[in-house]
């Protein structure tokens, strides 16, 4: 089974992260949301409070099959200056591990250099933050490689169900899709 980890900091976009969450729980994929914060309890960018699984130090993030970023400011501005967090991120790129990242949370990737050739997409406006890559405006969800990138609330549900397809297969996230009504009339 893959597990995953989901990391929450104060001001994190709710949509975005708990979509991410029910839909690969729904898939039976195990996943983590992680606090980068001082305490379990993370507020949203809504206000909405979120008690997450773990803390950074019992999460063991490093044993992941995938990580994954939440869009939400100033959230992504923290996940972006947690050393641990980024030096993480920077040893999955090197090692072709899979990264995802959602909204403004693609920018934390082209700070850290991991985007250089590759295919991305970014909430609209932050494009010049994805430094080196090849930006895509008009796809919900890009993947190159070992990367996969998403725009905002609005691409949430086909963010989390390609996550599915890669840490499982399409037959898994068409099954979840179908469970939710997602693109039905």
């Amino acid at each position: 089974m893959s597990r995953v980890c989901i990391f929450l900091a104060d001001g994190f976009e709710e949509v975005e992260a708990l979509t991410v969450v029910d839909l690969l729980r729904r898939a039976e994929i195990k996943i983590d949301m992680v606090s980068i914060s001082d305490t379990l309890q993370v507020r949203g960018r809504s206000n909405i409070e979120v008690t997450a699984d773990l803390m950074w130090d019992d999460a063991k993030p490093e044993l992941s099959d995938m990580l994954i970023l939440p869009g939400g400011m100033p959230g992504v501005t923290y996940l972006g200056e947690h050393k641990g967090l980024t030096d993480l991120i920077k040893e999955y790129a090197k090692d072709g591990k899979l990264l995802a990242a959602i909204c403004a949370a693609p920018t934390v990737f082209g700070q850290l250099g991991i985007l250089e050739g590759k295919k991305a997409t970014c909430y609209p406006g932050l494009e010049d933050k994805l430094l080196g890559a090849d930006v895509i405006t008009d796809e919900r969800v890009v993947t190159d490689g070992n990367i996969t990138t998403s725009r905002g609330v609005g691409t949430a549900i086909s963010f989390a169900l390609r996550l599915i397809a890669i840490l499982k297969d399409e037959a898994t996230a068409n099954r979840v899709k179908r469970g939710i009504v997602y693109g039905h009339q």
